[in-house]
């Protein structure tokens, strides 16, 4: 299994507002996806801004691909997220899940 790890950070006020877009359109479409085997979201209140964490676990580069394009490692962020997030990684992190 293959753990997925992107970040990205919000102002306080846009923080809910994140987690919807995440709940509304993200998520749904990775449940979708053949070899997506779950996920975490990570939330860290940080003064002027809130980062976030997210994970998600695949069973192959491949399947992640099915999501990501042919560079697994590029990170898919919609414009609407884009619009919410003050900054984000443009590049995944991917680690092979040594005990989940």
């Amino acid at each position: 299994m293959i753990a997925r790890v992107w970040h990205g950070s919000t102002k306080p006020a846009d923080a809910d507002r994140y987690v919807a877009h995440l709940r509304q359109n993200v998520l749904p479409e990775l449940r979708a996806i053949a070899g997506f085997r779950g996920e975490q979201i990570l939330r860290r209140a940080r003064g002027d801004r809130v980062d976030f964490t997210v994970i998600t676990l695949w069973d192959s580069i491949e399947a992640i691909a099915r999501f990501a394009g042919p560079d697994p490692e590029v990170a898919v962020v919609a414009p609407d997220a884009q619009a919410i997030l003050t900054a984000y990684d443009r590049r995944a992190a991917h680690y092979d899940v040594i005990e989940p």
